[in-house]
């Protein structure tokens, strides 16, 4: 089954790559669709669900390897920083390219990522 994410969609806006593989863990999907799974509850002061996320990325060409680790709780209560971060960034003129562009190409992409860390996510790239 093909899973078309975000991720993999921008992905084609950086690298020229004849092919993409994305992975998933299908017990989440299988949460979402079942109607006893409970709404996650507060699990620390902020307010954050317990649930934990992980996006792991490897990119290769020959035998080079690269890869990037991001990780954090409560993904959900990661996403109004990292548009709070953008807006402050695009108004700041702190933009690479304008018009419609992906993130990674309106801002450095490992910049604004570590701008998140530690509280948001933490970031490991190799």
């Amino acid at each position: 089954m093909g899973i078309a994410l975000a991720e993999t969609i921008t992905i084609s806006r950086h690298l020229r790559t004849p092919e993409i593989r994305a992975y998933m863990n299908l017990a989440p999907l299988h949460d979402l669709h079942d109607p006893d799974t409970p709404e996650p509850t507060a699990a620390d002061e902020r307010g954050r669900s317990s649930q934990t996320f992980l996006v792991d990325v490897i990119a290769r060409r020959g035998s080079e390897e690269r890869r990037a680790v991001v990780r954090g709780q409560d993904i959900y209560a990661v996403t109004a920083p990292i548009v709070v971060e953008a807006t402050e960034r695009v108004v700041g003129g702190l933009v690479a390219a304008r018009g419609v562009v992906a993130a990674g190409e309106a801002f450095d992409a490992r910049d604004f990522l570590r701008s998140l860390s530690p509280m948001h996510l933490s970031l490991d790239v190799r």
